[in-house]
């Protein structure tokens, strides 16, 4: 939910992966909103919980490639219209209306980067109606110094949402940087005790860690002769995981799945792959 091009990119592989899949943000009435609208579309993803926001247009950021195919970003998300996502009460109820049916809520730490202290409100009183429901959330941090004003805010923004969190997939960079974490075992025990049952670290090109119950397991990464672009490569592992959660297989199973389709991601250039690869 919500705007973020890593939330974006989730939910389309999500949809490429049979899930119906739904995209909850809002757009300006711009050209490029538009457009943005229209490929969503394109894709399958349900869009009846995007709204238009007049005078409004979309963030954007750019992409930057090393030679080894990793990248950094610029943003220029200040005047977003995802901004007023959850603005006010109505539409915390009106977004409860639409998401309440669903299997998984998934948004990422992008999501609470834009919003208003009110919005993060709003949106973990929504996370606990849809859990009350039956509805599994699951939570990327995907930590971005850039869209924060401290990292003493982020943490608590993260520690907040983790209470409301089912499933939470963060990459262990992220979280090092963040909270000083030495393994991706102290990332997983720090994740449980804020209440999540389910955690996945992943570490790019090593693999990830999977801890669930009494399963403590390690799930190695799919070698890859060549990296073009990394980009996406935690979206698309994070969404064939979820996947193949929801079709019923076990989670170093569904791990293995991530790293699949992560390792197609990254062997082509942007954050959508051709169809034809999938």
């Amino acid at each position: 939910m919500a705007y973020g091009g890593d939330t974006l990119n989730t939910c389309v592989y999500l949809a490429r992966l049979g899930m119906a899949t739904a995209y909850v943000t809002v757009l300006g009435d711009d050209a490029n909103s538009g457009w943005l609208l229209e490929q969503w579309q394109n894709e399958g993803i349900d869009t009846q919980g995007v709204t238009r926001l007049a005078g409004g247009k979309p963030g954007l950021y750019w992409i930057h490639l090393d030679t080894s195919g990793e990248r950094s970003f610029s943003y220029w998300r200040g005047e977003s219209a995802a901004r007023s996502l959850l603005g006010n009460d109505e539409q915390m109820n009106q977004l409860h209306s639409v998401m309440a049916d669903g299997y998984l809520c998934y948004l990422s730490g992008i999501t609470l980067s834009i919003l208003s202290p009110h919005a993060r409100e709003r949106l973990w009183h929504l996370l606990d109606g849809l859990r009350a429901k039956g509805v599994i959330v699951a939570f990327d941090s995907n930590f971005r110094s850039a869209g924060w004003a401290s990292a003493d805010v982020a943490r608590e923004a993260f520690e907040r949402t983790l209470s409301h969190v089912d499933i939470a997939l963060p990459t262990f960079g992220d979280e090092a940087l963040l909270y000083g974490d030495e393994t991706a075992a102290h990332t997983a025990d720090r994740l449980h005790t804020h209440g999540v049952s389910e955690v996945v670290v992943k570490q790019d090109a090593e693999g990830c860690r999977v801890s669930l119950g009494s399963l403590e397991a390690w799930i190695p990464a799919m070698p890859v002769r060549r990296v073009v672009d990394t980009t996406a490569a935690g979206d698309a592992f994070n969404a064939a995981y979820l996947a193949a959660r929801y079709q019923g297989l076990d989670c170093e199973q569904a791990a293995a799945r991530g790293h699949q389709l992560a390792a197609e991601v990254i062997q082509f250039p942007g954050a959508i792959i051709p169809r034809d690869v999938m």
